[in-house]
């Protein structure tokens, strides 16, 4: 009787969960982890276990107790600097052995206090935590804090409740392939001025973090600092491709920072920010068109530059550039009768135009006015696959990765294309990929008659060569452009956003779709004086609404 009652009691063992947290049981041989299932059995002692049918895995949605248990189980195990073991617990354990050790060994943070707050997301499958720490370096000492999130999946073979690794969990900075280090900065930190000698800072102007990160990268060694010692995010391989700079974290000691001055305007830079503050996800970049000066760029989302490095579909506004083709191949006249049908199909592809309208005995005016995708889609088989790149390329300064404006930047991308793809880029779709800098040199280009590279550090700091175009349209080519964007401004679909800014302008809307979105991208680009300027919206919808207010807002704040 002893002995069954004894069996029993070792087949009623289980971890218990307390308040949501799991008990772990450390024996002689290490760190054991019991992921919870929901009412699974434990296998039976003897070799009876054996001769038991292997259950069946576990499908659907993951219970609340099954997010909390990996996520504690994991953060336990990497408060305790246990690398290994909290990998265990994710989907990918050598990326995430590799980061967390290199967290402590290579970061040099200790004493980490992990907290867990309360599940979140659609599903409640994701986790927010508080970390809590302390950085040292040789004799230096600074507390860290910051928030983070995790986000449980099940393993797809066995049904296992696991943290669905990324490096942004270790750190919301950190993209996959970062590291943390601490230690003597690879560059000394730098001192941005504006146009007129005030300090720029990320304090002030929130948009400028990544354009101040840049700066240091570029010109740090070159500015006269001396390195100090922090806390850095150490891009990757994929990052160095994205172009994106190291950043620092916390900083230990000061160095002492050189001096780099910009062309960007103070009171331009804090209208952007404002302006870009009042939506979600939208970006926009303000130069002068006779030379290249870029006096305000901002973004909502501070931590990545989508007006300098982003690569979206640019919908409409792209038409600018293919107006200039179909102009200069005589396809197409400004005051012209041209063809704007409900739809046009071309290489197996059905085209049509927002809402299916059609313009009957329109000139190409009306139909860029009013953005008819069909009136360029028409002329596709009169173009070669590459004509689109060439005018790109050698009239506005496109698509050759070769601008130095000071910082990193995305140069834009036509790429040569064919068929139905190759009719998409002429209305800024297919593989056609540009950011706000891109298209603001687009209305620069139309306005100062040539291209003019922007730039954010005058080429005489550094003695860089900037970027040339290797021609210009001809004389009707651009009076012509001119005319197509200043009666989009006054009359077409940039006349409510520009309203009051003439007559001296320019306009081009544009919409952008995207697979999976259900708004589409809105972008604007246009002049104004001297001043060209561009935005987007992403998942605006229509530019004219969106982008276009931002655009035409900051234009006029420029006088």
């Amino acid at each position: 009787m002893g002995k069954r009652r004894r069996v029993a009691e070792r087949r009623n063992k289980r971890p218990a969960v307390v308040a949501g947290m799991i008990a772990v049981v450390v024996g002689g041989a290490g760190f054991g982890v019991y992921a919870l299932y929901g009412g699974g059995a434990a296998a039976e002692d003897g070799a009876s276990a054996a001769a038991e049918k292997k259950p069946a895995v576990k499908t659907g949605p993951l219970s609340a107790t099954e997010v909390t248990t990996a996520a504690q189980t994991f953060l336990t195990a990497w408060q305790q600097g246990k690398a290994a073991q909290a990998a265990a617990v994710t989907d990918d354990p050598a990326a995430a052995t590799a980061l967390l050790t290199g967290y402590t060994k290579d970061a040099h943070i200790t004493g980490v206090t992990l907290t867990a707050g309360t599940r979140a997301g659609n599903a409640g499958n994701t986790v927010p935590f508080s970390v809590k720490g302390t950085v040292t370096y040789k004799k230096t000492t600074k507390p860290l804090t910051y928030d983070s999130r995790l986000t449980v999946v099940r393993r797809a073979k066995d049904g296992k409740p696991l943290v669905d690794w990324h490096a942004s969990v270790v750190h919301p900075d950190l993209a996959d392939g970062d590291t943390l280090v601490t230690g003597e900065a690879g560059d000394p930190p730098v001192k941005a001025l504006d146009k007129h000698g005030g300090e720029l800072t990320a304090k002030k102007y929130p948009s400028l973090a990544t354009v101040l990160d840049g700066l240091r990268e570029k010109y740090g060694k070159k500015a006269g600092g001396t390195a100090g010692v922090e806390l850095r995010v150490v891009r990757g391989k994929a990052s160095k491709a994205k172009k994106a700079s190291d950043k620092t974290l916390l900083e230990l000691s000061e160095g002492t920072p050189g001096t780099v001055k910009t062309t960007l305007s103070p009171t331009l830079q804090a209208e952007a920010e404002k302006l870009v503050a009042s939506r979600q996800r939208a970006s926009v970049v303000l130069m002068r068109a006779s030379t290249g000066e870029i006096l305000a760029v901002a973004n909502s989302n501070p931590n990545f530059n989508t007006a300098f490095q982003g690569s979206l579909a640019p919908g409409s506004t792209m038409k600018v550039i293919t107006s200039s083709l179909l102009i200069e191949k005589d396809l197409a006249s400004a005051d012209k009768a041209h063809p704007c049908p409900k739809y046009f199909t071309y290489g197996g592809w059905k085209f049509q135009n927002d809402d299916k309208f059609e313009i009957k005995g329109g000139t190409f005016k009306a139909s860029f006015a009013r953005s008819c995708n069909t009136a360029f889609i028409s002329q596709a088989g009169e173009l070669d696959n590459d004509s689109l790149t060439k005018q790109a390329q050698q009239v506005f300064g496109l698509s050759m990765n070769n601008w130095s404006i000071g910082v990193p930047t995305f140069d834009g991308s036509v790429p040569v294309q064919s068929a139905a793809q190759m009719a998409a880029s002429l209305i800024g779709q297919g593989g056609v990929r540009m950011n706000p800098l891109n298209m603001a040199s687009v209305a620069a280009t139309v306005k100062a008659g040539t291209f003019h590279q922007p730039y954010l550090v005058a080429p005489s700091v550094d003695d860089r060569t900037l970027a040339t175009a290797s021609r210009t349209m001809s004389s009707s080519t651009l009076s012509q452009l001119r005319e197509l964007m200043n009666y989009t401004a006054a009359y077409g679909t940039a006349a409510e956003a520009m309203s009051g800014l003439g007559p001296d302008y320019g306009a081009k809307t544009g919409s952008a779709e995207v697979d999976g979105q259900e708004k589409p991208n809105g972008w604007f680009t246009a002049y104004r004086g001297d001043l060209a300027a561009a935005g987007v919206v992403q998942q605006g919808g229509h530019g004219s609404d969106t982008a276009g207010p931002i655009v035409a807002a900051l234009l006029k704040a420029g006088g």
